[in-house]
């Protein structure tokens, strides 16, 4: 991460990540246990950006997470379940999911995915009814 000036006042940190690298760097780190690999590339307070890869009919069992959440799916196709439904997001897509939503995610091929969650703050997450990952 950089710090930057813009007009001569501070700008908060900027981090700038070349995905087709990270991608290639993820394959380099096989055999993945439960064929997942996951890599936090951005962490603050209010923010999270993951990028997963997932080999052919791997799958993430029901769970949530605390924040609102993105997927932006970058290679492959997932198959993602909310409440009965299913989604097929292939390449190129953008899937949004509201805080606490559970969900599954099972990989239709090798993909690979950019999850961004916007992190409650302390307040909201402590005064939701379910908390933390898989629960």
């Amino acid at each position: 991460m950089t710090t930057s000036q813009l007009d001569g006042t501070m700008i908060d940190k900027i981090a700038q990540f070349d995905l087709p690298k990270e991608m290639a760097d993820s394959e380099q780190k096989k055999p993945w246990p439960s064929g997942i690999y996951a890599k936090t590339l951005f962490k603050k307070h209010d923010l999270r950006v993951v990028l997963i890869s997932m080999q052919d009919s791997a799958h993430m069992k029901e769970h949530h997470a605390d924040g609102t959440l993105s997927i932006q799916v970058l290679k492959g196709q997932l198959h993602v379940s909310v409440n009965g439904k299913s989604h097929d997001l292939p390449t190129g897509t953008l899937f949004t999911l509201g805080h606490s939503i559970r969900h599954d995610v099972e990989a239709k091929g090798d993909s690979a995915f950019l999850l961004t969650i916007s992190w409650p703050s302390a307040d909201e997450l402590a005064a939701m009814k379910h908390r933390g990952y898989g629960s």
